[in-house]
């Protein structure tokens, strides 16, 4: 059975956890799972990061859908990547006595309060797809396996390089370099971010240590690689000066890890400005990404970005709804991981989906078979 941690252990107990409640907005609503009662009486409160990005706004379509389609009364709200928002929509969630609490927080860090007071309120908290950190209540976590996110990265950058043949193995004509690359990371503030960079750093470092591949910029510290909030200017930007600093006297730029879509297009664009491409096949450095946005599919289908990591958002939001369901009916929900998620403060049980890599070879089948996307929307490179 589903059993939350219980805070009201006597009068000292009790004030304190009415001062939790308190440091979460004007006191936390009577909420959390009532097992007896009708997914129509019950209201799960989703808080989403953004709805500029445009895999956010189909996992928010997704959950919202898949839950009312339950029967459950869906309260969503999108914080346009403003922290003190997103922490005053939660504040109102647990206010008005949601059932349940389900987050892909901006900051995994900046939420404690929040965390708090949904505790105190009773309401139980899953993390979705970004690890909400430095807080012991958090009770559940779906997600995709991020850190073979980058593994695939890695690979598929190899891969575009040559150094990898289609099986993935070292390949028999591979170059023998140096080959000049640069690496981006993402926001430093989503723990994604850093598992995406340690699995593809891991995959890397061999070739690094053989010299293979060489960072002509040395920029290989995920602090100075970051782009904070996964802007597509800022990438933009940061290519432009790499290539102003380090690319100025005839140097060859071979490939560049990028670990997001956004990113990815931004990289592109500075690269094409520079006069590289503008295709691969006419010289463009190998681009990797991620989250296979329609716009990217598109450019893989040109043959001017490399690849993309393929996070099937359906999916994802499908576990969601059971976790959910599965807290709802007064049960825990089924966890394929229980050791490598630790917040700061514990363990989180967690549930892992696969992920996989798209590539010019097999977008087709992967994007358009499966019905993602239809041909026109890759034609167009819109929804």
């Amino acid at each position: 059975m589903y059993n939350r941690r219980i805070f009201m252990l006597g009068a000292t107990a009790t004030a304190a956890a009415l001062g939790l409640a308190a440091c979460g907005g004007e006191g936390a609503g009577s909420g959390g799972p009532d097992t007896d009662a009708a997914p129509s009486e019950q209201t799960v409160g989703v808080a989403m990061p953004t709805q500029t990005y445009e895999r956010w706004v189909a996992d928010g379509n997704n959950i919202k859908k898949g839950l009312e389609d339950k029967g459950f009364k869906v309260d969503m709200q999108y914080a346009e990547d403003d922290i003190p928002t997103q922490q005053q929509q939660i504040d109102q969630m647990v206010n008005s006595g949601v059932s349940v609490l389900l987050i892909a927080s901006i900051d995994g860090a900046s939420l404690s309060s929040q965390l708090d007071a949904a505790a105190a309120a009773n309401i139980p908290v899953i993390a979705y797809d970004r690890l909400l950190t430095d807080s012991e209540n958090v009770d559940f976590y779906v997600t995709f396996d991020n850190y073979k996110v980058g593994v695939n990265q890695a690979n598929a950058l190899m891969f575009g390089l040559g150094l990898l043949d289609e099986k993935f193995e070292a390949a028999d004509d591979a170059p023998k370099g140096p080959l000049n690359v640069e690496l981006f990371a993402g926001s430093l503030d989503d723990n994604n971010a850093h598992l995406f960079w340690k699995g593809a750093i891991d995959t890397l470092q061999p070739y690094f240590d053989d010299g293979t591949l060489v960072v002509l910029s040395k920029q290989t510290d995920i602090e100075q690689a970051a782009t904070q909030r996964w802007e597509q200017e800022t990438a933009q930007k940061r290519m432009e000066n790499l290539l102003t600093t380090h690319y100025n006297g005839g140097e060859e730029l071979a490939g560049v890890l990028a670990p997001a879509d956004p990113l990815s297009r931004g990289i592109i664009n500075a690269l094409q400005n520079a006069g590289l491409g503008p295709t691969i096949k006419e010289g463009l450095p190998i681009v990797t990404g991620q989250d296979a946005e329609i716009a990217s599919i598109k450019l893989i289908a040109d043959g001017v970005q490399s690849s993309t990591i393929f996070k099937d958002t359906r999916n994802l939001a499908e576990q969601a709804i059971v976790a959910a369901e599965s807290i709802l009916k007064g049960d825990n929900p089924e966890a394929n991981d229980t050791e490598t998620y630790d917040n700061g403060v514990k363990v989180v049980p967690s549930y892992l989906l696969e992920v996989q890599m798209v590539l010019e070879s097999n977008y087709q089948q992967i994007m358009v078979d499966s019905g993602y996307y239809t041909e026109k929307q890759v034609e167009t490179g819109q929804l």
